[in-house]
C-alpha cells in the first residue's frame, strides 16, 4: 500500500524544506525537482519550461489562461503539461509511498484514501525574510515577490483544479511554520499522518470485531 503526503505551501513559508525533512524521517522520497524532470520526458520540453508552466500562471490577471495559444486539439502548452504532470504523479502513487511537494497533488489524488495533504504557510513578514535569506536580494522588493509568486500558484490551482488555493477545506493539516519552526513542522505532519491513517485502518475492522471501540477510543 502506497502512502503520500502531499505539501502545499506558501511562496517563503519552508514547505519545500519542510517536505524534504518529512521524507528523510520517513525514509521515503521526496518529489519536487523530479517531478519537473519526469514531466519533462512525458512532453519534450525542457525543464525550465516545465518549471514556470506546471506551477505559475502566465499573468497575475483573472484573464491569465484566456489567450493562450491552442493547437489543433484546442489544447495550450500548459494543458499538455497538466495532463502529463497529472500522469506522472498518479503513476508514483501507485507504486511507493513518498512526499509530493506542490503541483497541485493533494487535488489529483483527492480520492486516494491513503493521501495526507499538507499545507505549510506564514505571515509576510516571516516570508519575506526568509526568502531574502535563502535566495537573495532581488530587485524587486519582497513583498512584491510573494504577492506575484502566490498569486500564479493561485491562479493555477483555480484553473486546474477548480478549488481554491490554500482553503482550509482541502487538507488535512494547516501549519504556520513562523510559529513551529521547519523540524517541529516535519514532526506535526508525521504524528498527525499517523493519527489519519490509523483512523483510516480501522474503517476496515469489522464492527462485530470487540476490541473496535477501545482502538477506537484512542484517537477520539
Amino acid at each position: 500500500m502506497s502512502r503520500i503526503i502531499t505539501i502545499s505551501r506558501q511562496f517563503g513559508s519552508g514547505g519545500r524544506t519542510i517536505g524534504k525533512l518529512v521524507a528523510e524521517k520517513l525514509g521515503v522520497r521526496c518529489y519536487d525537482k523530479e517531478l519537473i524532470e519526469k514531466t519533462a520526458e512525458e512532453t519534450g520540453y525542457a525543464n525550465e519550461y516545465i518549471e514556470q508552466e506546471a506551477e505559475y500562471a502566465p499573468g497575475t490577471g483573472i484573464f491569465a489562461y484566456s489567450f493562450l495559444g491552442r493547437g489543433t486539439d484546442g489544447l495550450a502548452n500548459a494543458d499538455r503539461i497538466w495532463i502529463a504532470q497529472r500522469k506522472v504523479i498518479t503513476d508514483i502513487a501507485s507504486k511507493e509511498s513518498c512526499v509530493i511537494v506542490g503541483r497541485c497533488a493533494d487535488y489529483i489524488l483527492k480520492d486516494d484514501p491513503d493521501c495526507f495533504n499538507v499545507f505549510v504557510w506564514a505571515p509576510d513578514d516571516f516570508r519575506a525574510h526568509r526568502i531574502v535569506e535563502q535566495y537573495g536580494e532581488s530587485p524587486v522588493k519582497p513583498l512584491k515577490r510573494l504577492e506575484e509568486k502566490d498569486k500564479k500558484r493561485k491562479l493555477n490551482y483555480r484553473y486546474f483544479t477548480g478549488r481554491e488555493w490554500g482553503e482550509r477545506e482541502n487538507y488535512h493539516l494547516c501549519i504556520d511554520s513562523s510559529r513551529v519552526g521547519i523540524e517541529r513542522a516535519a514532526d506535526l505532519i508525521i504524528t498527525s499522518k499517523n493519527r489519519q491513517f490509523a483512523r483510516n485502518d480501522l474503517l476496515t475492522i469489522p464492527l462485530s470485531c470487540g476490541i473496535f471501540k477501545g482502538i477506537k477510543a484512542l484517537f477520539k
